[in-house]
């Protein structure tokens, strides 16, 4: 009895040797060929500053383009000096904002027809609701996606109104 007993582990042995290796012999990959990955171009960074001396104290770019998108940065109403401009209007600062990209979208060659994405932030968003037809005359093709917060504070205490464009410009 000793002797099959040891004959069944021995062959017990081999049947699990030779699972284990069939087993690890299925598990090699083959080798495929590899498509040819298409070549990624590093485009770089085109930096925009449309108030220099202010954008450098603040520590921001106004606008950033990488290939064809463009990130342009909350506008809000302001002089040339940094200076809040049209306190306590926000029909008014809402124009001004909105001249401010227009003049960024120029410089890029760009319109407020290739914006894809606009972001803006009220101190009022009841009133900012009753002037907001005023986009109409802005997007006069059709409207991008984005959102409208309302927010406690901007920046500076006197703007009332922060606008953030993104941007797809097509070849």
């Amino acid at each position: 009895m000793k002797k099959s007993f040891k004959q069944f582990v021995q062959t017990l042995t081999l049947i699990t040797l030779s699972i284990i290796f069939y087993t690890l012999q299925s598990c090699q990959e083959i080798p495929k060929e590899t498509p040819a990955t298409p070549e990624i171009h590093q485009e770089k960074p085109e930096y925009f500053l449309l108030r220099p001396e202010t954008e450098k104290a603040y520590g921001y770019s106004h606008a950033v383009k990488i290939g064809n998108d463009i990130k342009i940065s909350g506008a809000v109403s302001m002089d040339y000096e940094g200076n809040p401009t049209a306190v306590g209007d926000l029909e008014q600062q809402m124009k001004n904002c909105y001249a401010d990209l227009d003049k960024i979208l120029k410089h890029f060659n760009c319109t407020f027809d290739d914006v894809v994405v606009e972001n803006i932030f009220t101190t009022n968003m009841p009133l900012f609701l009753e002037l907001s037809g005023y986009r109409n005359s802005i997007y006069t093709k059709q409207f991008p996606t984005g959102s409208w917060l309302g927010v406690k504070e901007l920046a500076l205490p006197e703007f009332m109104i922060e606008i953030e464009l993104e941007v797809h410009k097509t070849n």
